[in-house]
């Protein structure tokens, strides 16, 4: 599904398969190649980029809404970040990286407003783990009273299937 279309606003995006944040200005012509997970992977001046689905608008798509209340009371909710992972996607599987059970730990530090995540990849030499982890640290800064996100890539335990939910197996045709 090749599509050809005008950036409406400058637009953030991140590098493939590095992860590197960059900006899209706005008036720039650029190719969608493909759309999964809500997200979107584009080519713009011979580099494949990523789009977070939030950012739809800027290429003219129905953008995803991530929609966080703020309780007032300064703190961080974990349900909040546990529904921001529940909505970033395997760029290859449209499958969220919760459901895959690709994330271990969840920490949050309420006086430094922070919040560390341990996760994993579905195989160690994965070329997208760099785009995984911004995609991840993206949706997570959503979140009220975030201001700062790390992210750990761990491999102990190695993951395997086993972790999926039955509706990730389900969905991956996995289970029977």
């Amino acid at each position: 599904m090749q599509k050809m279309v005008v950036t409406q606003r400058a637009c953030p995006a991140r590098r493939v398969p590095s992860g590197e944040p960059t900006l899209i200005p706005e008036g720039q012509f650029i190719t969608i190649n493909q759309s999964l997970g809500g997200n979107y992977t584009i080519t713009f001046q011979g580099n494949m980029l990523r789009i977070d689905g939030t950012d739809a608008d800027a290429i003219g798509q129905e953008p995803e809404v991530l929609n966080f209340e703020d309780n007032g009371s300064g703190d961080i909710v974990e349900e909040q970040v546990w529904q921001a992972l529940d909505s970033v996607f395997d760029p290859e599987i449209p499958i969220s990286l919760v459901s895959l059970g690709l994330i271990y730990n969840v920490e949050i530090d309420q006086h430094l407003n922070s919040v560390r995540i341990n996760m994993t990849l579905t195989a160690p030499g994965c070329g997208m783990g760099p785009v995984l982890v911004s995609d991840v640290k993206y949706r997570v800064e959503l979140v009220p009273n975030v201001d700062l996100v790390e992210v750990d890539l761990v491999f102990d335990p190695p993951w395997s299937r086993d972790m999926m939910s039955e509706e990730a197996q389900l969905e991956a045709g996995l289970f029977f």
